[in-house]
C-alpha cells in the first residue's frame, strides 16, 4: 500500500505516479500525508483504486475522476470532484463552493455542509450533502441527482435543466424554472438508489421534497422574458 508525504514529495510527482499507474497495477491502495491544502491532488485517475487523503485539501481535489474511490478525512476546497466522470469521492468533512460542478458521473458524498453552487451544471453525477447547501446549488443542473439531508439556501435550481434535486429539509428560495413537483414512483427509486449507494439507512425517501423544472425557460418566449 503506497504512502506518499505531501511535506516531503512534490504534489507533481505523486499526480505523475497515479497517472503512470498500469491497468494491471497491485497498487490499488494510495494513502496520502500532510495535504496541508494542496490543490488539485488526485486529479484525473483513470483507475479502480482506492485514494486516502489525510488532511484537507484545496481546489479542485479528485477533479476529472474516472473509476476511482477518493476519500479526503478533513475539510475540500471549491471543485471538489469537478467534472468527475465515476467513481466516488468522499468528504468526511465540509466542502467550499462548487462541489462536483459539471459532474457528469460516479458519486460525491459530503458528510458535512457544501457552500454555495454545489452541483452547478451537473451532468449525471449523484451527489450526497449530509448538512446543508448554499446559495445557486444545482445552478443551469442538465442531469443527475442531488440530494440534501440538511437544509438548501437561495436560488436553489436556477434555470435547471432535468436534475432531480431532493431536499429533506428548508428551501431559502427557488431559483428560476425551478418548483416543486410529485415524487413518483421512478423518482423514489432514484432516491432510494442514491441513499444506498451513500450507505445511508436511517432516512426515508418520505422525508424529502422533490424538486426540478417547470420547463418554461427551454426556449426564449417573450411572455417570459421576467424569469430569465
Amino acid at each position: 500500500m503506497p504512502s506518499v508525504d505531501l511535506s516531503e514529495v512534490e504534489l507533481r510527482d505523486l499526480n505523475a505516479a497515479l497517472h503512470r499507474l498500469p491497468k494491471d497495477t497491485n497498487e490499488t491502495h494510495w494513502t496520502i500525508l500532510n495535504p496541508g491544502g494542496k490543490h488539485s491532488i488526485a486529479c484525473g485517475v483513470d483507475l479502480p483504486v482506492t485514494i486516502e487523503v489525510a488532511g484537507h485539501v484545496g481546489y479542485y481535489c479528485g477533479g476529472m475522476n474516472c473509476h476511482a474511490t477518493i476519500i479526503i478525512d478533513g475539510n475540500a476546497g471549491a471543485g471538489v470532484a469537478e467534472n468527475m466522470m465515476s467513481g466516488e469521492v468522499h468528504v468526511k468533512g465540509d466542502a467550499s463552493q462548487s462541489a462536483g460542478a459539471t459532474g457528469r458521473g460516479g458519486l460525491l458524498v459530503i458528510d458535512g455542509n457544501a457552500s454555495a453552487r454545489c452541483g452547478i451544471s451537473m451532468k449525471g453525477i449523484d451527489i450526497v450533502v449530509k448538512g446543508s447547501i448554499g446559495s445557486m446549488s444545482a445552478f443551469m443542473a442538465q442531469s443527475g441527482n442531488l440530494v440534501v439531508l440538511g437544509n438548501a439556501g437561495e436560488a436553489l435550481g436556477d434555470s435547471i435543466y432535468e436534475a432531480r434535486l431532493f431536499v429533506r429539509g428548508s428551501v431559502a428560495s427557488l431559483g428560476a424554472d425551478c418548483v416543486e413537483k410529485e415524487m413518483g414512483r421512478e423518482d423514489r427509486a432514484a432516491l432510494d438508489a442514491v441513499l444506498g449507494r451513500a450507505d445511508i439507512t436511517d432516512v426515508s425517501a418520505n422525508d424529502f421534497k422533490l424538486y426540478g423544472s417547470a420547463r418554461r425557460l427551454y426556449h426564449f418566449h417573450v411572455d417570459n422574458a421576467d424569469a430569465y
